[in-house]
């Protein structure tokens, strides 16, 4: 008889992709390690030995999406010849990519009191990925001449509050609908950073 062997990754694998269906079908709060096990097909010795916890496994997730929200955004970046067309571009992406599978269970997790601490910032921080991002394109423009901006952070934040806002819509309006609203804003932000314009 031989043995099976155990591949770790592929249990690892498993186990997340049954995660993130039912933190998206039933959210944070209202999944449980014992619906994780019986989905996965795993035990919740599995669980806990690959993760430690649901909070960890859940932080893990939400890691992995904005790390391809993140790659999707390096791929699309290389086809826009000026940091305006990058704005323009950005604001479609974030629109297209904002109602993630996770975004209702991250905000769940965020708000729990019993949540770690030092997870619900690990959470918090990957915030970050985007801001950076909006930042570069800024900076780009800054470097190439487009832009003239004053305050590189408080121009960021801007960009990131009017995104964020309007994509907070897509719950409640067609994504064709948000779309040019999303392009008005933009070019109305534009007048205030672009070079020339007063």
């Amino acid at each position: 008889m031989t043995k099976r062997r155990y591949d770790s990754e592929k249990v690892k694998k498993e186990i997340m992709e049954s995660a993130l269906l039912l933190f998206s079908q039933n959210g944070y709060n209202q999944t449980s390690v014992a619906d994780l096990s019986k989905a996965s097909g795993y035990s919740k010795g599995h669980i806990y030995y690959h993760f430690q916890n649901k909070e960890k496994l859940f932080v893990l997730l939400a890691r992995k999406t904005i790390e391809e929200w993140q790659e999707k955004w390096i791929r699309k970046a290389t086809a826009y010849s000026s940091a305006t067309e990058k704005l323009y571009g950005m604001a479609r992406h974030v629109l297209y990519n904002y109602q993630t599978p996770l975004l209702k269970s991250g905000r769940e997790l965020a708000s729990n009191p019993d949540a770690s601490s030092d997870l619900v910032k690990e959470l918090y921080n990957l915030s970050i990925v985007p801001k950076n991002a909006y930042r570069a394109i800024l900076q780009e423009g800054m470097d190439n001449g487009e832009f003239a901006i004053e305050n590189m952070d408080e121009s960021a934040i801007l960009l990131e509050a009017w995104l964020r806002g309007l994509c907070q819509l897509t719950s409640i309006q067609e994504l064709s609908e948000l779309e040019p609203l999303l392009n008005k804003a933009l070019t109305i932000f534009l007048r205030s950073i672009r070079k020339g314009d007063t």
